[in-house]
């Protein structure tokens, strides 16, 4: 299938490979699709927007992350759709259209990495490289029912990828199995450091002030999810009532440092392009561009407040357990209003990891009204491969 036959809400580009990888290494056959926020090479980036498209030359060479996949043997099988500028959770695009989430038919994929996470869910590729933020890896794989890991930040470069919010973006990827998640850690993350410390997760906690941010359904599945991971892990439960964070002062912080940082690597685009965005980022860019330096500084240390403490809760052993979004996806067919007010319910969730730098996994451990929601495993940085053998345990998968 080439690009003229392509779902053009899900692809951007796509070839029989667009670019074969080198035919060797631990990745060889591997079908990759790119979110359109790295760069490859021959290729231009499209940030999700045509304006910007328009305006853009191919480019020189691969992101960092691009080139690692390559060189490990993945082929990259197109360039995805993503949400304008990785601006979103939600996985609808005004120009591009809402790529199909076959996990929940007539809903939404999620995003910003909607494209990527489609492409898997669809059975088209085996992993979808993207980016995470607030949230762009962990909600697609919570709504179409995927594995996806948010590593620690800078644990992958993040060269030759758009910036959205540097302070708090990664590289991150999607798959359908639990393996298949790890095989891509095993080429994209840093060496284990041999120390013995990676691969020592004992402890879960569960704190109810989280699990009471998500709907009932997910309130109701939480539970058993969580029991089960335990069970399929060894994984020991503590339940405590707060992390030492409030997460909706903290949510509302996130945003208002990510829109500040939005803002200086985008801000000037935007202004010298008006009535290019769709609705929904526009809003949001919108808002970044009235952020006063007196309330992104006071916004920054409750982030930074936030990170002390839970680095003090992720000890190298232990994990927090939550609710990866707030429900599952909605109706495509929603309003702009309602999406916004459940990207706001999810960001509340979505920003520890966030604020931590954390690595966080996202598991297909829940099922509401037959709808998919993940579950998510926070851990402490730097255990980014601990949380991949949890994936494999969980999914019954050994080396």
């Amino acid at each position: 299938m080439g690009s003229a036959d392509a779902d053009l809400t899900v692809w951007r580009e796509r070839g029989e490979p667009l670019i074969a990888g080198s035919g060797r290494g631990p990745l060889r056959g591997l079908r990759l699709a790119v979110k359109d926020v790295h760069a490859v090479a021959g290729h231009r980036l499209g940030a999700g927007n045509p304006a910007w498209l328009a305006e853009a030359e191919p480019q020189r060479s691969h992101s960092w992350a691009v080139a690692a996949l390559l060189e490990g043997g993945a082929d990259v099988t197109g360039i995805a759709q993503t949400d304008e500028f990785a601006y979103s959770l939600n996985g609808t695009n005004a120009h591009y259209g809402t790529p199909p989430n076959p996990a929940a038919p007539g809903r939404i994929p999620g995003g910003s990495s909607s494209g990527p996470a489609a492409a898997v869910a669809l059975g088209e590729v085996d992993a979808g490289l993207g980016s995470d933020t607030a949230g762009s890896i962990r909600v697609p794989s919570s709504y179409c029912g995927l594995y996806g890991l948010r590593p620690t930040h800078g644990a992958v470069p993040t060269r030759g990828m758009l910036p959205l919010a540097p302070s708090f973006d990664t590289v991150a990827w999607v798959a359908r199995d639990a393996q298949t998640l790890a095989r891509i850690g095993d080429v994209l993350l840093p060496p284990s450091d041999g120390t013995g410390v990676e691969g020592a997760l004992c402890r879960a906690l569960v704190a109810d002030s989280l699990t009471e941010l998500a709907g009932s359904g997910v309130r109701e599945a939480f539970p058993r999810a969580v029991t089960d991971l335990a069970g399929q892990t060894g994984l020991r439960l503590e339940r405590l009532p707060s992390p030492g964070v409030d997460p909706i002062a903290l949510a509302a912080a996130f945003a208002t440092a990510q829109g500040a940082e939005a803002w200086e690597c985008d801000g000037a685009w935007v202004s010298a392009h008006p009535g290019v965005l769709g609705p929904g980022v526009a809003a949001r860019f919108d808002r970044a561009s009235r952020i006063t330096r007196e309330s992104r500084e006071a916004a920054e240390r409750v982030v930074r407040r936030a990170r002390r403490v839970l680095r003090e809760l992720l000890a190298p052993d232990t994990v927090l357990l939550l609710p990866a979004a707030h429900g599952p996806a909605p109706f495509a067919t929603e309003t702009i209003e309602h999406m916004s007010a459940i990207r706001s319910e999810t960001l509340r969730l979505t920003c520890l990891a966030g604020a931590a730098g954390s690595p966080c996994l996202v598991l297909p451990a829940m099922s509401v009204s037959g709808l998919p929601v993940g579950l998510a495993v926070i851990g402490g940085r730097g255990t980014d491969r601990s949380l991949l053998e949890l994936s494999r345990a969980f999914a019954g998968v050994t080396r």
